[in-house]
């Protein structure tokens, strides 16, 4: 599969939500915190803590989005 070259690069940052999106109707979307942005100016990998408390590397695929947040 070829990605466009037209998408925006992925970014983010602390406190953002990391949201994957249910892969089949029904199933409900998951999100988490991103605790840590790994990679280069807010490009992924990041580290997650989900909805259940476990942490874990994230490399985002197309089902996966940033929600942001305004830092106040």
């Amino acid at each position: 599969m070829m990605t466009s070259t037209n998408d925006p690069p992925m970014r983010a940052k602390p406190g953002d939500r990391l949201v994957v999106r249910g892969h089949h109707q029904g199933e409900p979307q998951r999100d988490g915190e991103i605790l840590k942005v790994l990679g280069e100016d807010g490009a992924p990998p990041y580290l997650v803590r989900w909805e259940d408390g476990h942490e874990s590397e994230v490399f985002p695929g197309s089902d996966i989005f940033v929600q942001h947040f305004e830092s106040e």
